[in-house]
Formats: C-alpha cells, sequence, structure tokens
C-alpha cells in the first residue's frame, strides 16, 4: 500500500529495509514503467566463455553488467560487472582466456528471495530497489513476471537519465 504526501513523493513499507522508503523523483515518473526506460536486450554469456569476449562484448555494446547463463538450462547463475572485471584484470586475479565462471558474481539461491523486476514494474519499485534496502544496487536483470527470461538489465544511471529527460 502507497501513500501520497506533500511533494508528490510516494512512501510505503520496504521490503527490503526496516523504514518506509520515499522516492526522491516520484512527480517525474507520472507512471511510468520500467518498459519506459527502453532497456537494451540482456547480452548474457556461459560461464564456459572466455572473460575477453565479456569484455568485447560489453565494450561494443557500451553495457557495465552482463548477465551469466547456464549453457542448457538458460537459467540465470550471475553476473558479470565490467569495472569489477577490468579491476580483476588489472590486479592479476583473471587473465582475458579465463573462463567468465571465475570472475562472476553469483547469484545465491538457496534460503534468499529476490525482487523480480519485470517490465511492467513501476519505476518508484525500481527507484526503491536501488535506493531502499539495506545494500544499495547498481542494477537490476529484468525478466518476465515468471522469472524465465532475461530480457535485459537497467541500471541506476539509466533511472538519472529518465528523470532528467522528463520535465518536472
Amino acid at each position: 500500500m502507497a501513500y501520497t504526501i506533500k511533494g508528490s513523493a510516494h512512501i510505503g513499507p520496504s521490503p527490503l529495509g526496516g523504514k518506509p522508503f520515499v522516492s526522491k523523483w516520484s512527480s517525474r515518473y507520472r507512471g511510468a514503467t520500467v518498459q519506459d526506460l527502453e532497456p537494451p536486450s540482456a547480452l548474457s554469456l556461459n560461464p564456459s566463455d572466455p572473460v575477453s569476449l565479456a569484455l568485447i562484448s560489453a565494450f561494443e555494446r557500451d553495457y557495465t553488467h552482463l548477465t551469466v547463463v547456464d549453457a542448457d538450462t538458460r537459467a540465470l547463475l550471475g553476473y558479470i560487472a565490467i569495472p569489477a572485471l577490468q579491476a580483476q584484470l588489472d590486479a592479476g586475479k583473471v587473465r582475458p582466456g579465463d573462463p567468465v565462471s571465475q570472475a562472476m558474481a553469483r547469484f545465491e539461491r538457496r534460503g534468499r528471495k529476490y525482487k523480480v523486476i519485470s517490465m511492467a514494474t513501476t519505476l518508484e519499485e525500481l527507484e526503491e530497489f536501488f535506493e531502499g534496502g539495506p545494500q544499495k544496487q547498481e542494477f537490476a536483470v529484468v525478466t518476465d513476471e515468471d522469472r524465465r527470461f532475461v530480457l535485459g538489465v537497467a541500471t541506476r544511471s539509466d533511472l538519472e537519465e529518465f528523470v532528467k529527460r522528463r520535465p518536472a
């Protein structure tokens, strides 16, 4: 249940944290959803793909995050954050020929419930996902409602750019 307070800020209980979340940009969203961000299609890699492929693919498309899926089932396993990958390469922790599995961040499957972010998710909910929890998130994996397909990745900067383009 959400309430509107002075300044048209979205306020409501946050499942991610103990305090109610207050949206900074609610007045600019005006009912917009993740689909209105027009997130680019996801680029998914397999754990066995080389790190060099992740880098080349990300730089060609100007992506900061790539999803990693199982080669057979296409189940979402984790992601590669390109800045973190570059830092691992610079520190010598991974090499360009190493498999992505050595550098990826894995999603915890057991004992953890994930927030589903779909194309129909409101931008207030997306902002809450980025800002409202105990751990700030830099990106969201956009899936279908049933979490069967990875459709794209929405970043905090995508949301900020949307707000900049939208008149007050």
